[in-house]
C-alpha cells in the first residue's frame, strides 16, 4: 500500500484525496454501497452494510507503534493498514471538520483552534465557539453525514452530551443523527444499539473518545498517566469490537498525535517583544500559528520570526502555505482566514503566547503542526 512521503522539509505533508482524514467517510461510503462520487486513491475498505468509524483523539499512529505492548488489541491491527494523514494544522477542530465533510481545510474553512474572523480583530475559538459567529455560515458545505442520510444510510453520531448542538458538531456533523453519552458503557452500548438498529438498511455510527487527548495535554505522552490511559483505550476498543455483530466492521482512527515539549524548547512571545512587532493578532495554537499582520508589515514580520526562531520553525506567508499544498485548495472566502503569515513547529519547538493565552503553558503535550509524530494518524479496520 502506498503511504504519504514527507518532504525536504522532514514534515509530513498531507494525503488529500489519497490516504487522509477527508477521505475516511468517502471510503466507507463506497464500502457500505453508496459512493459519494470519487473514492480516495489509497483506502480502499472491505465492503459491509454497517461501519463504526472510532475515533480517539490523540492517538498518533506512530504514537502507537512506539507502545504497542501498551495497547495489544490494537497494535495487532497495525500490520494490515498503512497510516494516513491528518489535514493543517493538524488540530481536533480542522480534522473533526475534514472527517465531517470529506473536504480539505481550505475548502471548509476551519483552519486551527484560533483563527480570525475576517473583518474583525476577534478570534473564533472553534472548540468552544464564538456564539456570534454561525457555524452554518462558517461552513456552509453539505457534509458527507447529510449526504449519506439522504442517500438511505443510518448515520449516528455517539458523543458526549454537553457536544450536542455545539458550533463545531454543527460546523462539522450536522445531518446525523445525535446519540449523547458519558461514559464508557454508555458509549459501547449506544453504538452496538445504532449499528443494529436495521438489518434492512446501511448504517455508519461515528464514536469520539477524548480522553487520550485530555490526558496527553495535561500530562505528555511519555508520561505513566498517558499510558494507563491507552490501555484503557484499547481495553475499550476491543470491547467494542467484541459487543458488534460479526457482520459490523470497525474502523480505528485518530485526528491528529502529538509530541512533548520541554522547558527549553518553548518560546514566549509575550518575553520575546520583537516577535509582536507588527501583528496585530497572533491565533492558531502553539505548534502552528496564524499571525494577522499590521499593514505593510509582512515582510518584517517573515523576517523578524524567520531569524528569531531559525531552525526551530517553518515561517512562511500565506501565499506560500497555500502554494506547498498544506491546506488543499483554499477557497476565496477561507482565505483571509488564514494568517497573513504562518508558523508551523519543528522537532519540540513551540511557540507560546503567556499574555494572550495562558493556559498553553500548562500543557505538556502539544500538536498542531507538520512532523509525522503530529501528521500520521492510524487507519485500523477489523
Amino acid at each position: 500500500m502506498q503511504q504519504p512521503t514527507g518532504v525536504e522539509t522532514g514534515f509530513q505533508e498531507p494525503a488529500y484525496g489519497v490516504r487522509s482524514l477527508g477521505d475516511v467517510v468517502p471510503a466507507v461510503a463506497a464500502a457500505l454501497g453508496t459512493p459519494l462520487g470519487a473514492a480516495p486513491s489509497d483506502l480502499e475498505l472491505a465492503a459491509a452494510s454497517s461501519y463504526v468509524v472510532f475515533l480517539i483523539d490523540g492517538l498518533g499512529a506512530n504514537l502507537l507503534a512506539r507502545h504497542a505492548d501498551t495497547a495489544p488489541y490494537l497494535s495487532s491491527l497495525l500490520a494490515d493498514s498503512a497510516p494516513g494523514t491528518a489535514g493543517v494544522p493538524s488540530t481536533t477542530s480542522t480534522s473533526l471538520t475534514s472527517l465531517g465533510t470529506g473536504l480539505t481545510p481550505g475548502a471548509h474553512g476551519l483552519l486551527g483552534y484560533t483563527t480570525r474572523v475576517p473583518g474583525t480583530d476577534q478570534l473564533l475559538n472553534a472548540l468552544a465557539w464564538d456564539q456570534d459567529v454561525d457555524p452554518l455560515q462558517w461552513q456552509p458545505h453539505t457534509t458527507t453525514f447529510s449526504s449519506l442520510q439522504a442517500d438511505g444510510v443510518r448515520v449516528s453520531v455517539v458523543n458526549k452530551r454537553e457536544f450536542d448542538g455545539s458550533g463545531l458538531t454543527v460546523a462539522a456533523h450536522r445531518g446525523a443523527d445525535y446519540v449523547g453519552v458519558d461514559r464508557v458503557g454508555e458509549r459501547i452500548a449506544a453504538v452496538v444499539a445504532t449499528s443494529r438498529a436495521s438489518r434492512r438498511e446501511a448504517t455508519l455510527t461515528y464514536v469520539y473518545d477524548g480522553d487520550l487527548d485530555w490526558t496527553g495535554h495535561r500530562w505528555g505522552v511519555a508520561s505513566s498517566p498517558w499510558l494507563q490511559q491507552l490501555a484503557m483505550i484499547d481495553h475499550e476498543a476491543e470491547q467494542l469490537r467484541e459487543a458488534l455483530p460479526a457482520d459490523r466492521r470497525l474502523l480505528v482512527i485518530a485526528d491528529h498525535g502529538m509530541v512533548d515539549v520541554p522547558a527549553d524548547t518553548r518560546v514566549d512571545v509575550a518575553a520575546v517583544p520583537e516577535l509582536r512587532s507588527g501583528v496585530a493578532l497572533l491565533g492558531g495554537e502553539a505548534r502552528f500559528r496564524h499571525l494577522y499582520c499590521r499593514g505593510g508589515a509582512v515582510d518584517d514580520v517573515v523576517a523578524t520570526w524567520r531569524e528569531t526562531l531559525g531552525e526551530a520553525a517553518e515561517v512562511l506567508t500565506r501565499s506560500e502555505a497555500v502554494l506547498r499544498g498544506w491546506f488543499g485548495q483554499v477557497a476565496p472566502d477561507v482565505l483571509p482566514r488564514i494568517g497573513d503569515v504562518v508558523v508551523a513547529a519543528r522537532g519540540t519547538t513551540a511557540v507560546l503566547d503567556s499574555e494572550t493565552f495562558p493556559y498553553e503553558a500548562r500543557l505538556i503535550g502539544m500538536h498542531g503542526s507538520l512532523t509525522p509524530d503530529e501528521m500520521l494518524i492510524p487507519l485500523l479496520a477489523d
